[in-house]
């Protein structure tokens, strides 16, 4: 099974958890007399079953990307680069935004609002950050499609 195969399922399973939990929550109560939509104790038999493969999986997706290198780099190295990389960019943008609003004043002797920064020299940082952060998901995307999970 080739890594995003892996990630894939890994996914899939994370989402059938989710159901299972509100599935549960439905059918934890019911009136005296009734019966639950669902017996519970085959849904906690599913859920224990799901959280099983999902560790099972999680140990071996963690453990392919720990071995897996590429340029000198581990694939979990390059993951937490894009990670680290994606929240900078986030922080960066909210950032420059307000730092270029534009502040009106309706009269001359109001208080001039200017910008801490040069918000142009900024945005080019921010640009060459995203370009390292595309260049980045490719390498992971292109090293998850070709690599076999341990």
């Amino acid at each position: 099974m080739k890594l995003a195969e892996a990630l894939n399922l890994r996914a899939d399973i994370a989402k059938r958890i989710a159901q299972l939990g509100s599935r549960l929550q439905n059918n934890a109560l019911v009136q005296e007399g009734e019966q639950p939509a669902e017996n519970p104790k085959s849904l906690l038999t599913e859920l224990n079953e799901l959280i099983i493969q999902q560790e099972e999986l999680i140990g071996k997706i963690n453990l392919t990307n720990a071995k897996t290198v590429s340029e000198g780099k581990t694939l979990t190295e390059m993951i937490a680069h894009k990670d680290c990389v994606r929240d900078k960019i986030s922080i960066m943008r909210a950032f420059l935004d307000a730092a270029s609003r534009t502040v009106s004043r309706g009269l001359r002797s109001e208080i001039k609002i200017l910008s801490t920064v040069n918000v142009a020299e900024l945005r080019k940082q921010v640009d060459a950050l995203e370009k390292d952060f595309r260049e980045t998901d490719v390498k992971i995307q292109s090293l998850n499609w070709s690599t076999e999970l341990i």
